[in-house]
């Protein structure tokens, strides 16, 4: 499977105190659905982390007043927030892809995530769990995420926790895909990612 719309995402982090676009963003959104009332300023005020907490209990998530990637995929209708390139190839990109079809329930969890393949230098092409590394497999510090946990990550999808590693420690994660290439486009990001309940 191929992502060639990922560098087109962003992550999105708009918590209190936050200003710009993004806030505007998720401002209208907030309107559009009758979180929030008045108009859109760009400014993450009091009524603005009311609304986004208002949101995040309506769909069962984390109520924590900060809109980050997983709480803005469920507030955009599963949407990942896009940068200005490109967005109509980003969006064909989640369109086309099953594993993002129903927007699953959970916590939201913040953790930095890094891309790996089983074709990375020094990689093994099994995991910790004895499955093969691929797409839907995330490596995690068991002593936060389980091993066996289901998580949804938006832009990729639902995956599950079968990998552990060396310099994997507390909200850090390394996601799977099936290519070198596709996990050197993924890179490492900062993202908010749903742990399915």
């Amino acid at each position: 499977m191929c992502f060639t719309a990922a560098p087109a995402a962003a992550s999105i982090l708009v918590k209190e105190g936050s200003t710009g676009e993004a806030v505007r963003h998720v401002q209208e959104l907030l309107i559009e659905q009758g979180f929030l009332e008045g108009e859109a300023d760009g400014d993450c005020g009091p009524l603005t982390v009311a609304a986004i907490e208002k949101f995040q209990e309506s769909r069962g998530l984390t109520v924590d007043g900060v809109c980050g990637d997983g709480t803005y995929y469920y507030l955009s209708g599963g949407k990942s927030y896009e940068t200005a390139e490109e967005p109509a190839e980003q969006e064909e990109a989640v369109a086309a892809s099953d594993d993002e079809a129903a927007i699953p329930s959970g916590r939201a969890m913040y953790v930095s995530a890094s891309g790996y393949s089983a074709y990375d230098p020094g990689n093994s092409k099994h995991t910790a769990s004895g499955t093969l590394v691929r797409k839907g497999v995330i490596a995690v510090d068991p002593n936060l995420i389980p091993l066996g946990t289901r998580v949804f990550i938006p832009g990729y999808g639902r995956a599950v926790a079968e990998d552990v590693g060396g310099a994997i420690k507390g909200h850090r994660i390394d996601v799977a895909f099936d290519s070198h290439e596709e996990a050197l486009r993924f890179g490492r990001r900062d993202l908010e990612i749903i742990i399915i309940e």
